[in-house]
């Protein structure tokens, strides 16, 4: 886990494409080794006032709107935001050229030479983040947690760079970082000490051409890890599972299961209701299932892989017991908002595919108003209709997905449709009983009528929270 040449990028000519959060990061860290800069994004400068106004426009050349792909015009090399399409064919070009075109998780990897420690999946890898940076810290480590959630990894690696110019020692002691199967497309070097996949279900087929295209981003994951660095597989998902006969890293194992099985060397697994690894070569016992303050089944498994990563990373079992006994969860993820007339609010924004919403269904075990609808991402809704059968008293339907999500339910649950998030909470809120939850579980992106699922979830809250007591 060696830093990148700092001088690599001065006077190199580099575009960075996509002016969202990780864009803006990426400018940065450039602006700091040294490179020259062009920023670029299609929207229209009126819609990118809060991003423009992170970077400094003087040292910057800026390309926005529809003549944004000239930018690429004489790039050294290429920087792409997640929400880039890495396919499209002005990037084709560029690589034609021989010029590279990396993420900007790939781009921040080079600068950093502290371990990192990488979590993916369709489900559950922002939960898992939280939770391993939590325990890390409760250890008394220096701790970064960012990447796909919340701070861009450049951010850590300007960081770094910065304290390496001034003789100040490396501020992080771990780097613990989301990654998403968009920020994989394009990694070179990337280099994880502990990598893992958490699950792989249908999800983005918007993006990519089939299940097995998008499961082969997300193994990109362990593509340049060595003998010395671990591999976690949940051995509960075949997919994933499948993936150990071809990582040449040290193979470790979760799984529901009192034994490992095939596919891993040491692992963590449930005996009885109690969680259990045996990572560090003994055996350890982290916590009894029912101690987990998390709404949901399936955070067993996220903390099961929280507790791996903090174990191998020398954290003792009464830290990991602590924290994650401790840890309520995190917004819009089955998040409680409030308790109205005996009827709970759940905000589960954080649900943008048919998986996540299904474990959303299947963890709650009280009757259940399901908000749902949003942008379709191409998941296959129909998947949902026997757990909504089973659990959901009314489906109130959202935005563009709602015919969809009609069609799919047809006949297995009473049905209606609202013209707004808050129409929809003031319907449920009017109709349901004590006893009753009512959940926000879009199984759809948020695109349609908000900026993003937190912007989502957070308009959630405010509707239930206004309500009259």
């Amino acid at each position: 886990m060696v830093g990148a040449d700092q001088t690599s990028l001065a006077g190199a000519r580099v575009t960075v494409m996509g002016l969202a959060r990780s864009g803006v990061a990426a400018c940065r860290l450039l602006q700091e080794v040294g490179a020259r800069v062009t920023v670029s994004d299609r929207k229209e400068p009126g819609e990118l006032q809060s991003a423009l106004g992170d970077i400094d426009l003087g040292a910057v050349q800026v390309t926005v709107g529809p003549s944004y792909e000239s930018s690429l015009e004489g790039a050294d090399l290429v920087v792409i935001s997640p929400g880039v399409p890495y396919r499209m064919e002005a990037l084709e070009r560029v690589r034609r050229r021989g010029v590279g075109v990396i993420s900007e998780l790939e781009l921040a990897s080079r600068f950093l030479a502290a371990p990192m420690l990488a979590v993916t999946g369709t489900n559950g890898k922002s939960t898992t983040v939280t939770l391993i940076g939590k325990i890390l810290a409760e250890q008394g480590k220096r701790v970064f947690v960012g990447g796909n959630l919340g701070t861009a990894l450049s951010d850590a690696a300007w960081a770094a760079v910065k304290a390496k110019k001034e003789g100040r020692a490396d501020p992080f002691d771990y780097l613990v970082v989301e990654v998403s199967s968009f920020q994989l497309e394009t990694v070179d070097r990337f280099h994880p000490w502990i990598a893992g996949i958490l699950n792989v279900t249908v999800d983005h087929q918007d993006r990519y051409d089939s299940l097995d295209d998008y499961l082969e981003a997300k193994a990109r994951i362990f593509e340049n890890q060595s003998p010395e660095d671990y591999a976690l597989l949940n051995l509960d998902d075949p997919r994933v599972s499948r993936l150990g006969g071809r990582i040449r890293s040290r193979r470790i194992g979760f799984t529901r299961a009192g034994t490992l099985g095939l596919g891993a060397d040491q692992g963590t697994f449930l005996d009885g209701d109690t969680i259990v690894t045996t990572v560090t070569g003994s055996r350890q016992t982290i916590c009894r299932t029912r101690e987990i303050r998390m709404l949901g089944s399936h955070n067993v498994e996220n903390v099961m892989a929280a507790s791996t990563y903090a174990a191998l990373c020398g954290c003792s079992p009464d830290v990991i017991r602590k924290t994650v006994t401790a840890f309520p969860g995190l917004e819009h993820a089955l998040e409680f908002v409030r308790e109205r007339r005996g009827v709970r609010f759940v905000n589960d924004s954080k649900g943008t595919n048919v998986d996540a919403t299904l474990k959303a269904l299947e963890g709650i075990d009280h009757p259940i108003w399901l908000i749902a609808g949003g942008r379709d991402k191409g998941g296959d809704f129909s998947r949902l209709t026997d757990a909504v059968r089973r659990r959901v008293t009314h489906a109130i339907l959202i935005g563009e997905a709602a015919p969809v999500l009609r069609q799919a339910w047809h006949g297995a649950v009473k049905m209606s449709e609202a013209g707004s998030l808050r129409e929809a909470v003031q319907y449920a809120a009017r109709e349901s009983s004590a006893g009753d939850v009512v959940l926000l579980s879009p199984a759809c992106a948020s695109f349609d009528m908000f900026r993003d699922y937190q912007d989502r979830g957070r308009q959630f809250k405010e509707v239930v929270l206004s309500l009259p007591a």
